[in-house]
C-alpha cells in the first residue's frame, strides 16, 4: 500500500476531518471512497469515448429518435 501526503489549508483540513466524523468513517477512508468514485467516473467516461468510437451516428440518432416517438406515445 501507497502513501499520499498532500498539503490543504489548516481550515478545510479540519472542515475534512469533521466531515468524515459525521460519516463514521477516518479520514483516510473519506478520501479513498473520493478516489473511488474519481477512477469509476474515470472509466465510465473511457468505456463510453471507446464505444462511441465504435459507434454509427445515424443508427444512435435513429434510436433516439424510435424512442422520443415510444415516450410520446405514452403521454
Amino acid at each position: 500500500m501507497a502513501t499520499m501526503t498532500i498539503r490543504i489549508p489548516d481550515a478545510k483540513h479540519q472542515r475534512l476531518r469533521r466531515l468524515a466524523e459525521r460519516q463514521g468513517v477516518s479520514l483516510n477512508k473519506l478520501v479513498e471512497e473520493w478516489a473511488n468514485v474519481a477512477l469509476a467516473q474515470h472509466d465510465a467516461e473511457a468505456r463510453f469515448q471507446a464505444m462511441a468510437a465504435r459507434g454509427d451516428a445515424r443508427r444512435g440518432l435513429a434510436l433516439l429518435n424510435k424512442l422520443d416517438r415510444a415516450f410520446a406515445n405514452k403521454s
